[in-house]
């Protein structure tokens, strides 16, 4: 499948965009309607300037390309008590789906993970980030592409931002990697949550999920990367 077929999963008017394919007939039963598509949340969620909430807990914010791939590894994470997709790091105020998509708005599909500190710690969600992506492809994650697909990591306060300095360090000097690492550290931003169809769209709509994640080639690149991801 082309990259531009892929990409038509991902958009509200897909089923336009898959009308000729086979599959038609198994995805078309979980379409996602056509009112909450393409609204954004008008909730925002301002950078804090501290990881940890009132109520105890923590919040970290990573970008991995695709941000439907990105909330599963850390939903089953024991510890993580939820994900959030969305956008951040641009500068287009509450940017729906398809202004990020298009490139332009500076924003990256993110997910936004609030957790215990006391039963996982910020470098475990380090390393499950950098185990579900590719640190060397530069403004893309595998079939994805621009710099809304970019990965980076969005430290909140000094010590998520000394520890992810630390394995970023780490990372860069890990011999399995020949060519620069692309991933950024980049400043904590206002957060955007995605439209609610977006949100754990793996358990949404399980088969277009599984047919998407396949057809990019994220899992074959990954074994490819790291060995083992389980």
């Amino acid at each position: 499948m082309s990259m531009h077929a892929l990409a038509a999963l991902r958009h509200p008017s897909w089923l336009r965009a898959l009308a000729s394919l086979p599959m038609l007939i198994v995805l078309a039963a979980c379409a996602p309607s056509g009112a909450g598509a393409t609204s954004p949340s008008s909730r925002t969620v301002d950078a804090p300037s501290s990881a940890r909430t009132s109520g105890g807990t923590a919040v970290a914010v990573f970008a991995g390309g695709c941000f439907w791939c990105m909330q599963p590894p850390y939903d089953k994470l024991p510890g993580v008590i939820s994900t959030e997709a969305g956008y951040t790091g641009g500068h287009t105020s509450q940017p729906t789906y398809r202004q990020v998509s298009a490139g332009g708005t500076g924003h990256a599909e993110a997910v936004r993970i609030t957790y215990d500190p006391r039963k996982v710690s910020y470098p475990k969600l380090l390393d499950v980030f950098w185990h579900n992506i590719d640190p060397v492809a530069v403004n893309r994650q595998f079939c994805d592409v621009g710099d809304q697909y970019r990965s980076a990591i969005f430290p909140i306060g000094p010590q998520q931002q000394s520890e992810a300095e630390a394995s970023l360090r780490a990372i860069q000097a890990d011999p399995r990697f020949k060519r620069p690492i692309a991933t950024r550290i980049e400043p904590a931003a206002t957060f955007y949550p995605a439209e609610e169809y977006h949100q754990a769209y793996y358990r949404k709509n399980p088969l277009r999920y599984k047919y998407y994640r396949y057809g990019c080639g994220r899992d074959q690149r990954l074994q490819q990367i790291w060995g083992s991801t389980d």
